[in-house]
């Protein structure tokens, strides 16, 4: 997992509230067995106008020009801001990994679904929860100012904009120090590797039996 320090990257305004995980990323992208792959059919439903599915060349498709990331102004865009209850609906963790696989590395919104909120974190993003109002304001900016950018610095748990202009933000303790680190749930517990070969070793050496392998059948 990318460790998430300090982020500065362009803005895209998803204005809808309640987007949920099925538009995020439809159900029939999710029969694929890899983890990656998933970018390009992020929004599939909106950002395309003939019907997706899996395996596809995404070249060879049409682009709905009226979809906020078909926006030549928005292409590159690497911080997606959004309305309440974002992520909302199925617990798919392929949501997440859409966003991530498009080239986003945080959310902000007023509010997030639990599990969804939950999975991010899990998976390298920052979703990043600011009142109402102000992720109304940012909307307004984004609307205004062509190529508008913002900075995001986890360590100090701020929002810079543009003119300098400093927005705090909360975050958990224990999750800030895993997207610091760049520690999913596996690097977690690779951190004690050495702890667990020796654990294996001693097991090994008082159970000799549990080194062999059971057979097909057996």
């Amino acid at each position: 997992m990318n460790k998430f320090t300090v982020h500065k990257g362009l803005v895209a305004p998803m204005d809808r509230e309640n987007v949920d995980t099925d538009a995020i990323i439809p159900k029939q992208f999710l029969k694929s067995i890899r983890k990656t792959g998933f970018g390009p059919n992020l929004f599939d439903e909106w950002r395309y106008l003939d019907a997706g599915y899996p395996g596809q060349d995404a070249s060879s498709r049409k682009p709905n020009p009226d979809f906020v990331l078909n926006q030549p102004r928005f292409l590159g865009a690497s911080v997606l801001l959004a309305r309440k209850n974002f992520g909302c609906g199925s617990s798919r963790e392929h949501a997440p990994w859409a966003i991530d696989q498009y080239g986003f590395r945080a959310l902000i919104a007023p509010s997030y679904a639990d599990i969804f909120f939950n999975n991010c974190f899990k998976n390298g993003l920052l979703p990043i929860v600011l009142p109402e109002a102000v992720v109304s304001q940012l909307f307004d900016e984004v609307a205004a100012f062509p190529g508008y950018q913002l900075t995001i610095d986890l360590d100090r748990q701020v929002v810079v904009k543009p003119q300098g202009e400093e927005i705090p933000f909360e975050v958990q303790a224990f999750r800030k120090y895993c997207l610091m680190n760049g520690l999913d749930d596996i690097g977690l517990t690779l951190r004690h590797r050495d702890k667990i070969s020796s654990y294996e070793s001693q097991r090994l050496a008082t159970k000799p039996w549990l080194a062999h392998t059971m057979m097909p059948g057996a």
